[in-house]
């Protein structure tokens, strides 16, 4: 490496290591991320503010008898089969004694921002991926406290977000790269710590099941089993050139990559913002152009608010639509000037359906996007802890 750079990079198909420049010498460490999830978090918030409701079925989100959906739930609802996403109406007939709730956004928020400031006492280098899970990269100069070990501090924060917050549980994935901490975090939940070094990621993957794969949702998972492919080790045998006819080009490539355990992604604390949308999944698929229609326009009103939010107005809506097969596609058009107008949003994304084939090939997910902000409004910001996902890739299966 340069004398000049006080880092270097090498890529190694399985791992990353990093070269430091430290008192005239130069000493190599590889990356160590912790990837921090809080466990039913939402729902946890609920039963800690009235413990009369620990143990029981709680379903966060929207009421039954509306098109409300699920936010989060605790492990009890979990029992029977209900998850983030579904239906609240579905929800009910799985659980009819469930107890729904509505969100209380402001609390939740309160509560996250006293979890990050746990976490920045010990990096600066912090990825929000939403109210209640975010990467820490703790390598090197990156750890504020010097602590040699990750697992170590993953341990404190652990035990920190516990005492501080009333006994609000986390789960903590640590390991070389993103994919795996994210990975890692889930395998133990609730109020787990998993910890895969280099030399076990293979045959920690190979063994997974596929289901628990970040980035391979439930309709990726539906069509791989249906290729006969059940574990980490099923799609490690897989050549790329058959995931890409499966899924495309960037999902093929980023399913082969995940299997081996490569994920060379930093941990981002700043970006700078392109784009805002949101998608949804419908519980079954669908041709319905009244049930497609309203769904955009819940969507835009809600990107709508988004931009209005944040003082964006965009000039390019993009709508995106993914059929039963796993084909997707989008269709953008630019407005003759910039808006950020749930209606006006919504019209766009109406004509663009229209002029696609949702109206006659079942749809599985559709979603709206505006983008091409003035110049002036663009600038680089820290993601704060209301950002409602990361821009992990975009997944066609997923």
């Amino acid at each position: 490496p340069a004398e000049s750079s006080p880092h270097a990079l090498l890529i190694f198909p399985d791992f990353m290591l990093y070269f430091g420049h430290r008192t005239g010498g130069w000493i190599f460490f590889m990356r160590k991320i912790i990837h921090i999830d809080m466990d039913a978090f939402y729902a946890s918030v609920e039963m800690r503010d009235d413990p009369s409701l620990r143990g029981k079925p709680v379903i966060v989100g929207g009421l039954p008898g509306t098109r409300g959906v699920v936010c989060t739930c605790s492990y009890a609802a979990r029992k029977f089969g209900i998850h983030s996403g579904m239906s609240s109406n579905r929800a009910k007939q799985l659980c009819p004694r469930g107890i729904f709730l509505k969100p209380r956004h402001e609390e939740y928020a309160a509560v996250s921002r006293q979890i990050r400031s746990i976490l920045a006492d010990y990096t600066d280098v912090i990825e929000p991926l939403s109210l209640d899970e975010a990467y820490l990269d703790v390598t090197g100069d990156n750890n504020k406290r010097s602590v040699p070990y990750a697992t170590r501090i993953a341990r404190e924060i652990r035990a920190r977000i516990k005492a501080e917050t009333g006994g609000l549980t986390a789960s903590a994935g640590v390991s070389y790269n993103k994919f795996i901490a994210k990975v890692a975090s889930d395998y133990r939940k609730p109020d787990g710590l998993t910890v895969i070094l280099p030399e076990q990621a293979q045959a920690f993957l190979d063994a997974l099941k596929i289901g628990k794969f970040y980035g391979i949702g439930r309709v990726a998972e539906k069509f791989l089993n249906g290729k006969n492919i059940h574990i980490g080790l099923d799609l490690r045998n897989q050549s790329m050139d058959t995931l890409r006819e499966w899924f495309g080009e960037k999902t093929g490539s980023f399913y082969y990559d995940i299997a081996r355990g490569i994920d060379e992604r930093p941990v981002q604390a700043k970006y700078e913002r392109k784009s805002l949308g949101t998608e949804c999944t419908f519980e079954h698929d669908t041709t319905d152009l009244i049930e497609l229609y309203e769904t955009l326009r819940r969507q835009a009103e809600e990107v709508a608010a988004d931009l209005k939010k944040r003082s964006l107005a965009g000039k390019t809506v993009t709508l995106k639509i993914k059929f039963f097969d796993f084909r997707t596609i989008t269709r953008a058009r630019s407005l003759p000037d910039y808006s950020n107008d749930g209606s006006v949003i919504a019209d766009v994304c109406k004509d663009l359906l229209l002029q696609s084939d949702a109206t006659h090939i079942p749809v599985r997910l559709i979603g709206v996007t505006v983008s091409r902000f003035p110049e002036k409004e663009k600038i680089t910001e820290e993601p704060g802890l209301f950002q409602p996902e990361f821009n992990f890739k975009t997944l066609s299966g997923q």
